[in-house]
């Protein structure tokens, strides 16, 4: 439908590190009732795992996994999202990726990156630098400063291994490894 209305769009996926997803995804759960539940019900049935892929329009069972800890849920979401790009991507979608910690670390020249793949004037980026310094959701209940202030679930050797078995699965970047997805932009090509 996009490709019909704006046949000239350039699309961004933005992702990060899994761990740090995973971690994020539990602290905001913590301000939302929804997302509380879901993290309860998830560890008492695989079924809302599936649901949750459902929703993205994804096979459901391959996402039928029970929350065995906290860092799950955020895991899953990591996988279908990165799951829905990599099929766009692999069918010639004009999407690429944008890795979050490589804008973190050189903003200006992946800004460059950003507006050069967008067809837009790469004189902009030092205002989108600027533009990315702000929280997002700074008025919301998921601000940093809001969120920032819950305990992250801690990862253990345990939970590595878990998070692993399931990164592996859905054909990701295990944690502790550079998180380099396939159509990844970068700076340093």
């Amino acid at each position: 439908m996009y490709r019909e209305l704006f046949p000239s769009v350039r699309c961004l996926f933005i992702y990060r590190d899994t761990e740090k997803v995973a971690k994020s995804v539990y602290r905001s759960s913590q301000m939302a009732p929804s997302g509380l539940l879901i993290f309860q019900l998830g560890k008492l049935s695989s079924q809302v795992g599936k649901m949750m892929a459902k929703s993205f329009g994804l096979n459901g069972s391959d996402f039928a996994v029970r929350f065995t800890n906290d860092l799950m849920p955020g895991v899953l979401l990591a996988g279908m999202t990165t799951a829905t790009y990599l099929d766009m991507y692999r069918r010639s979608f004009d999407i690429r990726a944008l890795r979050y910690e490589d804008l973190v670390a050189r903003p200006l020249d992946m800004c460059r990156v950003i507006l050069e793949f967008c067809r837009l004037p790469v004189s902009l980026a030092e205002q989108a630098v600027t533009a990315i310094d702000v929280d997002s959701q700074r008025n919301s209940t998921v601000a940093r400063s809001i969120i920032g202030h819950f305990k992250e679930p801690e990862m253990t050797p345990e939970v590595k291994e878990q998070m692993n078995e399931l990164l592996k699965k859905y054909g990701m970047p295990l944690i502790g490894e550079p998180g380099v997805i396939e159509g990844t932009l970068s700076c340093c090509q």
